[in-house]
């Protein structure tokens, strides 16, 4: 299989556009000949990202602010993509939290869950019938590495990416034979090439950098495993390597070896 064809007419939607595996996959799909939709609150921020993608590849570039853990917002989002010709999602947008799970500021929790598993729940289902329809479509979930194993102080965020996994997966065998395409990314670290020492966050510090993989290599790995219609693509060392171990290590002895990890990112 291949990725859908370049279509004047067709989109590709990127949630998470305005930074991280979300800019990186946007610019890709432009750089390809894409027209895209780029998704994210910051409205001057994707305008200029936009303007960008328009200039360098001359390709349609929308930008179209959104708060995807509103309701509201994301309603009036489904909307418009029930009436866009999508030929790609990519859904890339997501937060975490580190800590107890009862020591949490609970707003932030539950704006966690809707933005990374509500939103690519409602998404999912508002692009996949027009797909379905034409018999051409790729959909790409961004679960995580960490989804495959209960992590204590890192509770809300396993339980939306377990979610969106087995959710993806799911779909990926649902879909086979109609012409769409659904793919997991369940990355572990990934980041800027180069992070100044003043800006990088306590993961940055607690974390090799030899273990980390940049957004553009996320990117291009995901481009090619979407193409292949695979059901997971795992990028980078120390994502690959949790994935290895979270398959064969008994939960009793991982867990609880990653919980203290998590408990330091606190």
């Amino acid at each position: 299989m291949a990725l859908p064809k370049q279509d004047i007419d067709a989109y590709a939607v990127i949630t998470g556009a305005s930074q991280g595996i979300g800019k990186a996959m946007a610019t890709d799909l432009a750089r390809m000949g894409y027209n895209v939709v780029l998704v994210a609150r910051r409205a001057e921020l994707l305008e200029q990202i936009a303007a960008t993608l328009r200039q360098q590849h001359g390709v349609n570039a929308i930008a179209c602010p959104c708060d995807l853990a509103d309701e509201d917002d994301r309603r009036g989002l489904v909307e418009k993509l029930e009436q866009t010709r999508v030929n790609i999602l990519i859904n890339s947008a997501g937060i975490a939290s580190f800590g107890p799970f009862k020591d949490q500021d609970w707003d932030y929790e539950t704006t966690q869950f809707e933005l990374n598993a509500t939103a690519v729940f409602e998404l999912t289902h508002a692009v996949l019938p027009g797909m379905l329809e034409r018999k051409e479509g790729a959909i790409c979930n961004v679960g995580s590495a960490a989804g495959n194993v209960p992590i204590p102080n890192n509770a809300t965020y396993v339980f939306t990416k377990a979610g969106v996994n087995a959710f993806t997966e799911a779909l990926h065998y649902e879909l086979k034979g109609t012409g769409v395409t659904c793919t997991l990314l369940a990355p572990g670290p990934v980041r800027e090439a180069e992070i100044p020492e003043a800006e990088q966050s306590i993961v940055d510090k607690v974390v090799p950098d030899f273990l980390w993989t940049t957004y553009e290599s996320c990117s291009r790995e995901t481009l090619e495993a979407m193409a292949k219609n695979k059901r997971r693509v795992v990028p980078g060392p120390l994502s690959k390597a949790m994935n290895a171990i979270s398959a064969v290590a008994p939960t009793a002895v991982l867990a609880p070896v990653m919980g203290k990890f998590y408990s330091n990112l606190s």
